[in-house]
């Protein structure tokens, strides 16, 4: 779909573009450590929201606290007809800190907007990088497509920290549910007739669930963790509580799994006598449905800056993951490539992961990230039949 004939118009853009980052790359990794070392939960990003808005502020006009969220914004430069939104995730896991690199992310983000300010009315673009809270079990991009945050957006994106170079991941569906068994204290020992047992209802329950697994369908997954079974071994436990996470291919086999499941959690509290309540923590994460023709042009772009996709070539299946960008995709065209950090072998969630996204590999990841996407939306905004496939998608 790229016209060669429009190679020409691009090239001073393009060249703006990469000397721009060059001098915004010391700030932008800056950025990154900072948000490294000051790890921040979901929708508790508050320094963290603060930081990539700094760093961003002049250049681009800066909202805080947009869509009833106190810890997203918006920022916001460019006037031409094609609206890019780059998408800044910020929030870090509960004991690993950054260890799927949300910080690189943010960081990405911001130095792609900034690359991206000096030439936008240039080629005609509309910029917004997006703060993104609670990506992490939070769905915040659900909570901000929902209330309008996208709307009139031509093109999203994204980068993801990996442990090698992925055109894009198999998105899984997923929900996020907090478990929970209430049954009665009594003596263990003395009068264990008398209490109700809420952890032995998990009990059974994850045991159902094991047994289930040999016929759930390809690519379905359930795991949790119990976040509390007890206080005292010679105490009958009255409450038990878990998180747990029901992962499809597609909206509609999510659909058939959750059911299943919850059926396994009734199991517990029917055999235990404990009563049982479900809550649902967060919306629903769909599959995601990557735009190809922008795909295209990241794809031409990062390998520009020296990326391989040779696991893609090689026809080796995408990586499964979920997130809340998923949802984004099913609006508006969309990408989510994975950008490669030398891990020394950990992978994603791993505290030796968290380690690895800050240092050299992180740094040239970030700058790669940043650049390929402000590249890839020039690319977009001065190809006269991409820049009409991404306007007629609206």
């Amino acid at each position: 779909m790229t016209s060669t004939g429009d190679a020409p118009r691009r090239q001073p853009a393009r060249a703006a573009v990469e000397a721009a980052f060059g001098r915004v790359r010391p700030a932008v990794v800056a950025l990154s450590e900072a948000l490294h070392a000051q790890p921040e939960l979901s929708f508790e990003e508050v320094a963290s929201a603060r930081r990539v808005a700094d760093v961003l502020d002049g250049p681009f006009a800066v909202e805080m606290g947009v869509f009833d969220l106190p810890t997203a914004f918006a920022a916001r430069a460019g006037s031409g007809p094609l609206h890019v939104v780059l998408c800044a995730e910020y929030d870090a896991l509960p004991g690993v800190g950054h260890a799927c690199g949300h910080n690189l992310i943010a960081a990405a983000a911001a130095g792609a907007g900034l690359a991206l300010a000096e030439v936008a009315d240039a080629v005609g673009l509309r910029v917004t990088v997006l703060g993104t809270p609670a990506e992490e079990g939070g769905g915040g991009k659900v909570l901000l497509l929902e209330r309008g945050a996208f709307a009139g957006a031509h093109a999203a994106m994204m980068v993801h920290p990996w442990p090698q170079d992925r055109l894009t991941a198999t998105c899984l569906a997923v929900d996020h549910l907090r478990i929970t068994f209430t049954g009665r204290e009594a003596h263990a020992s003395a009068a264990p007739e008398q209490g109700v047992n809420a952890g032995d209802a998990f009990v059974v329950a994850q045991t159902a669930i094991g047994l289930l697994r040999q016929h759930l369908a390809p690519g379905d997954q359930v795991h949790g963790v119990v976040e509390v079974g007890g206080q005292a071994p010679n105490i009958v436990p009255r409450l038990a509580t878990g998180r747990w996470m029901l992962r499809s291919r597609t909206l509609e086999g999510l659909t058939r799994l959750r059911p299943r499941i919850e059926r396994c959690f009734e199991a517990g509290a029917l055999a235990s006598g404990a009563t049982l309540a479900v809550e649902q923590l967060s919306p629903t994460y769909s599959h995601m449905e990557p735009d190809a023709t922008l795909l295209r042009l990241w794809r031409a772009n990062a390998e520009h800056l020296g990326r391989r996709y040779l696991d893609d070539d090689a026809g080796v299946a995408p990586p499964t993951l979920s997130t809340d960008m998923a949802n984004v995709s099913l609006v508006v065209p969309t990408i989510h490539p994975l950008v490669g950090v030398d891990a020394d072998g950990a992978v994603n969630h791993q505290p030796e992961f968290a380690a690895a996204c800050v240092g050299a590999s992180a740094q040239q990841a970030l700058a790669d990230g940043a650049l390929g996407m402000a590249l890839t939306a020039v690319d977009a905004a001065s190809d006269p039949a991409v820049r009409q496939h991404l306007l007629g998608t609206a």
